[in-house]
């Protein structure tokens, strides 16, 4: 599962337990940005990412996991039949075979997806450290998945509730 882990749209995510939503959608924020510079950085050193850090993450990708199924489905719906090729944010390549429509669906959730990002205060290379660093650091996946569990577990405020913020 985590050799696709920065291809967009290729699977369909359908959780059935909040569980199975929190790794699925933790899979799927990889699939949103790649970076080059980091290929270029020795294997053995390990990124530090503090608590604020892996909420942001986990909150990112949390607000990413409805438009990226939105536009996934927009984009199956023009093609027709056909396999969705990979979508890779960042290399406007994997998008050529895309029809106007369905390619201009890809971009918008790709900028979309950047603005989520940069709301939940990280920058897109950071992301991207996050990203790549959480394949490799088996003690960070596991953070960020525990993290995406507690966001969605955590009850969420009702509308006209004077103590919701």
């Amino acid at each position: 599962m985590w050799e696709n882990f920065f291809v967009i749209f290729r699977n369909r995510i359908e959780p059935i337990l909040s569980q199975s939503l929190a790794f699925a959608t933790l899979t799927t924020a990889s699939l949103i940005f790649t970076t080059l510079s980091l290929s270029f950085k020795a294997d053995a050193q390990t990124l530090t990412v503090n608590n604020t850090e892996v909420t942001n993450y986990a909150q990112s990708v949390l607000a990413m996991e409805p438009k990226r199924q939105q536009a996934f489905e927009e984009i199956k719906k023009l093609i027709g039949g056909k396999e969705i090729p990979k979508i890779v944010c960042n290399d406007p390549n994997s998008m050529s075979s895309l029809p106007n429509k369905a390619k201009d669906i890809a971009v918008e959730y790709c900028n979309h997806s950047q603005k989520i990002v940069e709301d939940h205060g990280l920058s897109i290379d950071r992301f991207n450290q996050i990203t790549l660093e959480i394949q490799n650091n088996n003690a960070l996946k596991k953070e960020v998945y525990n993290t995406l569990l507690r966001i969605q577990n955590a009850p969420k405020p009702k509308f006209g509730d004077p103590n919701a913020r």
